[in-house]
């Protein structure tokens, strides 16, 4: 972990308008910048960015955050290889976390230039291999999308890799997976006779290569093992070439191969990644995420490509927002996408893949396929199979909606459904607005009190939290940045060096109460704010929010004494709280 000092001393140092406009032309609107947004396809500004609280906000998108949330979504690092970056361009010394990453970086420096110049090798003998370029000009692909995607080829024969490197017995070799010793110490290349697509990093290194055998052979494609330069688990294929694609549509398209994704890019659908030979993971879908809210999965229409939807479902709920979509396209036929498109064309494709299905039609469409509900028992399978399922959900509103549609199938209701899988029911009744472009209302004395502490989050300390005990997000949201405030998590002085909204953002980014804040933050960059006024809207919920809390103990006392009596000490304390009331009220009659 990285510590939350230097996160502060990071944002405190940066400038966000800096760091944007190394990415974006900004035009000076008013007290804040505006300019097309990077994340979506628009032609009139609605990406503003707010000098004064060091946080940008599309009004069209949604997109938000620091300096350190536009780099993670406009370049797809991580956190910490964004934190890595900014700090740099700060000249800030980082903590010893990324000291030890730089170390290990170091390390692996030697093995990137290995892979790159491996990839060099392969690309050059592509030119000079026709049976290979003629094998990808009959599936349809150009000089210019191979050279776009840094294809290559590898020769037959066992150790062409001695012609690049003067050390062919090299460890350095072994080690990024560029070669193979057997059990008899003879060493011989990894690739041979096989189309090669360079797997690339989020900056542009060779980490990993995919092998396609030209003609009939097995495996069909060989991939590079596990190395310290790659990870199956965590990349995807075609990700860097796709990233301005997905960007500018809002939407990812997830296939099975690499062919795939080089044929659909030659036919102008450029949204498109791979996963490496194996399941889809966590980590792909958190990569997809930071890009888009859009995800859909396309598959083969055989055994294999159902066990992959299936298994690309459950790793989905884990990390669904209510604002995250993941669709399921399943091909009607034999064909591949590469094989689709190519035959039926870019616009069948897209239409096409129109039929995708949700992710929530899935499941209860596979659940119903797999127990077949038509009898007492079938139906009992259901539940038992739905119950580890919706156990997953994240996202609320998603879950209710699941839960309710499985009941409706088991023909019981929502409330037994969620008492059978073990689910807490959740309440609704004060849940908070959907995001809108538009401010939130502030429907409760919770709304007011959240998006104002938004605007000055050192307000929070003031919080009288005996009266924010509900259960609702904006409660629970405000419990804990006042927690962080008074644990010195946060600094009281959130608006020292102009960082106050992008730190407390990252503070709580991945936490429970993201998604919450995210609901107001278009008010952050809305225009210039009256801060006497803002104090004096504060004061005044605070003051409704004690009035409330003296209604509601006023009334439980009442109550009792109409019950069964009060003691002495019950009827005193009641007195008490009359008077405070009344004098609330002479308050509120003076500021009227």
């Amino acid at each position: 972990m990285i510590p939350e000092s230097f996160i502060q001393e990071l944002l405190a140092r940066v400038d966000i308008v800096d760091v944007i406009e190394r990415h974006v032309p900004l035009r000076k609107a008013g007290a804040n910048y505006s300019a097309c947004c990077p994340f979506h396809t628009e032609k009139s500004p609605s990406f503003t960015v707010s000098p004064s609280k060091q946080f940008y906000h599309c009004f069209g998108c949604g997109a938000h955050g620091s300096a350190i949330g536009f780099i993670m979504q406009y370049s797809g690092l991580g956190f910490v290889e964004t934190v890595e970056e900014l700090a740099g361009n700060a000249g800030l010394q980082v903590p010893q976390q990324i000291v030890a990453r730089r170390q290990d970086e170091a390390k692996k420096a030697p093995l990137t230039e290995f892979m790159g110049r491996a990839a060099k090798f392969y690309r050059e003998q592509l030119k000079a291999s026709p049976r290979a370029v003629d094998y990808l000009k009959h599936r349809g692909l150009s000089g210019e999308i191979a050279a776009r995607f840094g294809l290559g080829y590898a020769p037959d024969g066992w150790q062409n890799l001695d012609q690049v490197f003067p050390d062919y017995k090299a460890a350095e070799l072994a080690e990024c997976g560029l070669v193979i010793d057997n059990e008899q110490g003879r060493r011989y290349d990894r690739f041979r006779d096989r189309i090669m697509f360079p797997i690339l990093d989020q900056r542009g290194n060779v980490i990993g290569f995919g092998g396609r055998v030209l003609d009939k052979g097995e495996p069909k494609y060989l991939n590079s093992p596990e190395t310290p330069l790659f990870e199956k688990g965590r990349e995807l294929y075609g990700l860097p070439q796709a990233r301005k694609a997905i960007h500018d549509g809002d939407s990812v398209i997830v296939v099975e191969g690499y062919m795939d994704v080089v044929g659909l890019a030659q036919s102008g659908v450029e949204n498109v990644v791979a996963s490496l030979g194996t399941a889809t993971t966590g980590m792909h879908l958190q990569k997809l995420f930071r890009l888009t809210d859009h995800v859909v999965f396309c598959f083969d229409r055989d055994s294999a490509g159902d066990k992959a939807a299936w298994r690309a479902m459950e790793v989905s709920l884990e990390h669904l927002a209510d604002n995250k979509n993941v669709e399921i396209l399943q091909m009607d036929s034999r064909q591949d996408p590469d094989e689709y498109i190519r035959e039926h064309g870019r616009d069948a494709f897209l239409a096409f893949s129109k039929n995708a299905t949700r992710l929530s039609e899935f499941m209860v469409r596979e659940l119903e396929r797999r127990t077949k509900p038509t009898t007492a028992e079938g139906r009992a399978q259901m539940i038992h199979e739905a119950k580890p399922l919706l156990q997953r959900v994240t996202a609320p509103v998603l879950r209710v909606q699941l839960t309710k549609a499985i009941a409706k199938v088991a023909q019981l209701s929502q409330e037994e459904v969620e008492a059978a899988c073990g689910l807490k029911p959740l309440n609704f009744g004060r849940r908070a607005p959907p995001r809108s472009t538009h401010r939130p209302v502030a429907r409760s004395i919770e709304h007011q009190l959240l998006e104002n502490i938004l605007h000055q989050p050192e307000r929070a300390a003031r919080l009288p939290l005996e009266l924010i005990a509900g259960d609702s997000p904006e409660e629970a949201a405000l419990r804990a940045i006042a927690d962080a405030i008074d644990h010195g998590e946060l600094p009281t002085q959130l608006n020292s060096g102009g960082t106050r909204v992008g730190l407390l953002l990252e503070h709580f980014r991945g936490s429970e109460h993201e998604a919450t804040l995210a609901q107001y933050t278009s008010a952050l960059v809305s225009g210039d704010v009256d801060e006497e006024a803002l104090e004096a809207e504060f004061g005044d919920a605070l003051e409704r929010l004690r009035n409330a809390g003296l209604t509601t103990a006023i009334a439980a006392l009442s109550y009792k004494e109409r019950n069964g009596g009060l003691s002495a000490e019950e009827r005193q304390h009641l007195a008490a709280l009359l008077m405070q009331k009344t004098a609330a009220a002479a308050r509120a009659r003076q500021r009227d």
